[in-house]
C-alpha cells in the first residue's frame, strides 16, 4: 500500500512543494498511482526522499544527488556524516557558499520556510556565525533580491526569506551576553527604507564585537532615531540602505539626522543601495562601510581608541 504525500511530508519533514520539486524537476523518485491518478509513495520512497533531505543538509546540490541509486546515497549520507565537524576549523571554502545558496535557493523557491530555517542553523552550527552574518546572509539575500529583479520570485518568497533570515539574526543578538558598561550602538534604517535585514546584521555583527544594541528595525524616520541615540546614551549610529527607490528622500533623511546628531556622533550607513548616494553624502562625516566586516572593523577601533 502506498502513501500519500501528506503522510511521505510528515515522515520526511519536507515540505510538499519541495517534494513535488524534486520529483518532477529532479526524477528523485517515480510514484505510483491511483486509478483516480493520485499519487502515492512506496517506503522506499520515503527513505530516499529521507536520504536526499540528509544530503542536501551537508550542502550537496540536489540535482547532483537525485539520479542516484538509493545504496549510493546511503553511501554518500554516511560519509558525509562522518566528516561533518562539530565545530568550524577555518573559513569556508567557495563550494560551500555556492552548495549553501543552491540549497536555501531550493527552500525559498517551495516557500519552504522550515526547511530554509534548519538549512541556515545547521550551516551556523558548522561554519560559524561570523561566517553566517558576514558572508551567507548577505549574499543570499542578495541572491534573493536578484531573483525577484528578473521575475523567478515573487514577493511572497522574497518576504519568506527574509523573514527567516531576520528571525535568526535577531535571536543571534539576543543569545549574546550583555558586556557590562559597553558602547551603545542604534542600528535602524532610515524613513522610506523598508528591508530590515541589513540593518540586523549590523546590529549582530556590534553585538559580537562587545557593542550594546539599540535596534530600531525599518522605516525609522531621522528624528526618531536621533532621539533614541540622545536617551540611549549612544556612542554611534549605524544605518542600512538595500534599496534607494527616491535618493532624494534619503538623502533628505541622512541631512536631517546628521543636523540633530550633530557632527562628533559617528555615523555609520552601509548596504547595496548606498553607492548610488554616496557622492551626495560624503559631506555629512559618515563612515561608509562596503560590508559588515567593515563595520566590525570600525567599531573596533572605537573601542580601542576609547
Amino acid at each position: 500500500m502506498g502513501h500519500p504525500i501528506s503522510v511521505v511530508a510528515a515522515r520526511t519533514g519536507l515540505s510538499r512543494d519541495v517534494l513535488r520539486v524534486w520529483e518532477r524537476r529532479y526524477g528523485a523518485v517515480e510514484p505510483m498511482r491511483t486509478a483516480g491518478g493520485q499519487r502515492l509513495y512506496s517506503d522506499e520512497h520515503v527513505h530516499r526522499f529521507r536520504l536526499l533531505a540528509s544530503a542536501t543538509r551537508h550542502g550537496r546540490n540536489i540535482s547532483h544527488v537525485a539520479g542516484l541509486g538509493t545504496d549510493a546515497l546511503e553511501r554518500l549520507v554516511a560519509d558525509d556524516d562522518a566528516a561533518l565537524p562539530p565545530v568550524a576549523t577555518g573559513p569556508a571554502s567557495p563550494s560551500t557558499m555556492s552548495h549553501a545558496l543552491e540549497a536555501a535557493m531550493v527552500s525559498i523557491g517551495a516557500l519552504d520556510s522550515i526547511a530554509l530555517d534548519s538549512l541556515l542553523r545547521r550551516l551556523i552550527a558548522r561554519e560559524g556565525t561570523s561566517w553566517f552574518l558576514a558572508q551567507l546572509a548577505p549574499t543570499l539575500m542578495q541572491a534573493v533580491g536578484d531573483a525577484w529583479a528578473v521575475g523567478r520570485f515573487t514577493v511572497a518568497h522574497e518576504h519568506l526569506a527574509s523573514a527567516t533570515v531576520l528571525a535568526i539574526i535577531l535571536e543571534t543578538i539576543r543569545a549574546i551576553p550583555p558586556v557590562s558598561a559597553a558602547r551603545r550602538l542604534v542600528v535602524a534604517t532610515p524613513s522610506g527604507e523598508r528591508h530590515a535585514v541589513g540593518a540586523a546584521l549590523a546590529a549582530a555583527a556590534a553585538s559580537v564585537e562587545g557593542w550594546s544594541i539599540v535596534y530600531l528595525g525599518p522605516d525609522v524616520p531621522a528624528a526618531d532615531i536621533a532621539a533614541a541615540a540622545a536617551v540611549s546614551g549612544a556612542s554611534a549610529v549605524a544605518l542600512s540602505v538595500v534599496y534607494v527607490q527616491h535618493p532624494p528622500q534619503i538623502v533628505d533623511e541622512l541631512r536631517a539626522l546628521r543636523d540633530i546628531l550633530g557632527r562628533s556622533t559617528p555615523l555609520f550607513i552601509g548596504g547595496a543601495g548606498v553607492e548610488g548616494i554616496a557622492s551626495d553624502i560624503r559631506d555629512l562625516g559618515v563612515t561608509i562601510c562596503s560590508g559588515i566586516d567593515e563595520l566590525r572593523a570600525a567599531l573596533v577601533r572605537m573601542t580601542n581608541l576609547s
